[in-house]
Formats: C-alpha cells, sequence, structure tokens
C-alpha cells in the first residue's frame, strides 16, 4: 500500500472504514479458499490485505478515541 493510499485511508468516514474492514474480511477470506484449492498466484496477496484491515481498524479506534474525549 502506498503512502497516499495509506493518507486517503486516514481522511475516510467511519463507515467508509467500516466497509472498508468487511470488504477486505470477505477478500481474506474468498483467498484464503483459492489458497487451499491452489488457485492463488500472488500469495503476497494474502498479507496486503491482511495489513490493511489492520489498518483501517486502526483509523476506526483513532477515531473511537477521539469521539470519547
Amino acid at each position: 500500500m502506498k503512502k497516499k493510499d495509506i493518507q486517503e485511508m486516514k481522511n475516510k468516514s467511519i463507515p467508509e472504514l467500516q466497509k472498508l474492514v468487511v470488504d477486505g474480511a470477505e477478500r481474506l477470506r474468498a483467498l484464503r479458499f483459492d489458497l487451499a484449492a491452489g488457485k492463488v498466484k500472488n500469495v503476497a496477496e494474502l498479507r496486503e490485505v491482511r495489513k490493511s484491515i489492520a489498518r483501517a481498524k486502526t483509523f476506526l479506534h483513532e477515531r473511537a478515541s477521539q469521539t470519547a474525549k
């Protein structure tokens, strides 16, 4: 993920971040099934999807702590 993409993610609203997490989890599930079936060509994509989910969750938690103050 490029620095520009991370900056764009940081500026997204809470519902958009939640949608990214849900979509990422669905993509990760599909990749895991494809990996088991031997269909995945780019194994590094699994790591990138996990990292993007983690980034989105981190930004969500930051927003939650800011609104709680």
